[in-house]
């Protein structure tokens, strides 16, 4: 089996509070104690698994965590040996996803850590590719931030990448998937303003080239008058329009895309895209897909962001090469070819 290649260190970093146990489970910071009080340290094999299938996410930053605690321990004999899948691979109810061989007080302390990491980032890989699957062909874009807690924005982010989304709106998140980060402009830029016209011309003067312009056009006016000033007003400049109505208008409908389209096409801008958002989940992209909106892409938020974590368990296996489970388990390695091994560094 040879060993994978680790990723660039800087990707993830390893958080000072998980590295010294104050987030994780107290229960093990005792037992670690009391281990190491009855000198007892054995060599283990942990088998992690999910309950369900799902789309793995969190792996790379759980091996980032692995590599930190286990990859400078020179001293620890035998070798500790990590077994991995990777962030993006389908996995089915209870496969093996990771398997680490070492001595338990070596990482014992660290299962809370793991286990919550691919919990959560599997979640929302998972949901993000069930949308982007309901959408296909039409690409989808990481909206959610404002739903989750800023400590966490750039993992949800990145998982939305591994799920599918072709980009996200956090830079933080958008640098661990290696892409640039994708957004509009917000309304409060063009509640100060005063005319949507005047805040896109600002946006344009003042934003590097490369950064699409995408126009916000549900502030002011009717969505197609106000698609039609923007486009007259930056021209070839413009890449897209979002739609963004609210509910309290009804939110955006098939019927107000296929007329801001048509007004566009008809005044010389079938360049210009359109981008819908708000409130979207797999049952509206279903709509608006039925329906024949003539949508370029989604912007999708809560229906990512707010997507329940996916159990994970973390079970030993192996005791000093001895197999063993608890009840209702098998004792022993479960086999998983589909496993690589992972370079931990010196």
């Amino acid at each position: 089996m040879t060993a994978t290649k680790p990723p660039e260190r800087s990707r993830f970093q390893p958080a000072p509070d998980v590295l010294s146990g104050e987030t994780a489970d107290v229960y093990f910071e005792r037992a670690r104690r009391i281990l190491a009080a009855e000198r007892l340290d054995p060599v283990v094999a942990m088998e992690i698994f999910p309950r369900e299938d799902a789309i793995l996410c969190g792996a790379e930053e759980s091996l980032a965590y692995l590599r930190e605690i286990l990859g400078n321990r020179k001293l620890l004999e035998p070798a500790p040996i990590v077994e991995s899948l990777h962030d993006g691979d389908p996995v089915g109810r209870k496969e093996v996803v990771m398997r680490i061989t070492a001595r338990y007080s070596a990482f014992g302390l660290y299962e809370t850590a793991l286990l919550g990491i691919l919990a959560q980032s599997t979640g929302w890989a998972t949901a993000a590719r069930r949308i982007v699957e309901v959408a296909a062909p039409i690409p989808v874009v990481s909206f959610g931030a404002r739903h989750v807690h800023p400590s966490v924005a750039d993992q949800m982010d990145y998982a939305s990448v591994v799920g599918g989304c072709v980009g996200a709106s956090t830079p933080a998140g958008a640098r661990l998937a290696g892409l640039s980060p994708t957004g509009t402009m917000p309304h409060a830029m063009i509640l100060i303003f005063g005319d949507t016209v005047r805040a896109a011309e600002a946006f344009d003067r003042h934003t590097d080239p490369e950064v699409p312009r995408i126009v916000l056009v549900d502030t002011f006016k009717d969505e197609a008058e106000e698609s039609l000033r923007v486009a007259e007003a930056l021209g070839e400049r413009l890449w897209g329009v979002r739609l963004d109505t609210p509910s309290e208008r009804g939110r955006v409908t098939p019927d107000l895309v296929k007329e801001v389209r048509t007004r566009l096409d008809q005044a010389g801008h079938g360049h210009v895209r359109i981008v819908v958002s708000g409130g979207l989940d797999a049952e509206r992209i279903t709509h608006f897909k039925e329906s024949g909106a003539p949508v370029d892409s989604f912007a999708v938020g809560s229906a990512i962001s707010d997507a329940s974590p996916i159990d994970f368990t973390g079970d030993l296996k192996e005791i000093d090469g001895r197999p063993i489970a608890k009840r209702g388990r098998i004792p022993g390695r479960t086999e998983n070819p589909r496993l690589e091994l992972i370079d931990l560094g010196s």
